[in-house]
């Protein structure tokens, strides 16, 4: 586990430093939290993961903040349906980005994050713009039961 926070906090910083912005050590802890939680938390959930790992109190609304940041740079990922984010699990990889799509456990929470080709995307937002609709989000989230849970 060390190892995979080590891995993605260092490409975190890569990805921060290629943006010119600071990853503060809050928001490395706000990351790192998150990524040793392995699962959704909310903001609430993920101050009380913070205090019990670094010893120290964060404010909700800091963390907030703190999030908004992370997800601006993909780093993390909010599930709006939930209200919780999910540290981004390609971090690490080298492969381009596409476009998340979160599968949620209805009976334990978990969450897979699995990716949409860009062709599939641009798809459904042609289908969507005939019906005069504009899209805020692509991202997808679907609700069912993980292979535990069946």
């Amino acid at each position: 586990m060390a190892s995979n926070i080590d891995k993605t906090l260092t490409k975190a910083r890569t990805i921060c430093a290629e943006n010119k912005v600071k990853l503060t050590t809050k928001r490395e802890n706000v990351l790192s939290s998150l990524v040793q939680a392995g699962e959704a938390l909310s903001a609430y959930e993920l101050a009380e993961k913070y205090r019990e790992l670094f010893e120290q109190t964060i404010p909700a609304m800091s963390i907030y903040r703190i999030l908004d940041f992370l997800a601006e740079y993909s780093l993390v990922h909010k599930l709006s349906s939930a209200n919780k984010y999910i540290a981004c699990s390609h971090i690490t990889c080298c492969d381009e980005h596409q476009v998340p799509q979160f599968l949620i456990c209805e009976t334990c929470n978990s969450v897979t994050e699995i990716a949409i080709k860009s062709s599939v995307i641009k798809e459904l937002t042609d289908s969507v713009s005939k019906t005069g609709f504009n899209l805020s989000t692509n991202q997808i989230e679907l609700k069912g039961f993980c292979k535990n849970c069946q």
